[in-house]
């Protein structure tokens, strides 16, 4: 008696159309994934930059003096924010327009009139964005004014 090995040439075929249409459904989804993960990550980078401006206000109101003072025109403003995140390689890069090559890392803080830290306001609001890909969400940051 003979016994059957390996897989008929029918098997091998309807194995690989399976594939062909799995890869096929699939492909799209993950492109629509890295848009969601991108908007996912300037949310979370916004998140960063009021939890650390909270922080920062806090310090200042128990008077540390090692507290960064925010009274500019603009508290959006890339050189400021950058007290409050970690820049630089391998870190969050903040921007004031994309760059010519955007990578994961750049997100572009988005700066109005309106952001001034003036008076007697005691927040304002940043709008962040992914600067790589296209369709991505703003998020927004709240900035808390430290005098």
């Amino acid at each position: 008696m003979n016994k059957q090995r390996g897989f008929t040439l029918i098997e091998l075929v309807v194995v690989i159309i399976i594939l062909g249409v799995l890869a096929a459904v699939a492909v799209p989804k993950f492109t629509d994934m890295s848009t969601d993960a991108r908007n996912a990550a300037t949310k979370g980078v916004a998140a960063a930059i009021s939890s650390g401006s909270s922080l920062n206000y806090a310090a200042k109101a128990a008077g540390n003096t090692s507290a960064v003072t925010v009274n500019a025109a603009d508290v959006c403003t890339v050189a400021l924010l950058g007290n409050f995140v970690v820049t630089g390689t391998g870190g969050i890069n903040l921007v004031a327009a994309a760059p010519a090559t955007p990578t994961d890392n750049d997100f572009i803080v988005a700066t109005t009139a309106t952001n001034a830290c003036n008076g007697s306001q005691t927040t304002a609001t940043c709008s962040i964005t992914a600067a790589k890909g296209s369709g991505n969400t703003a998020a927004t940051a709240t900035v808390f004014c430290a005098r």
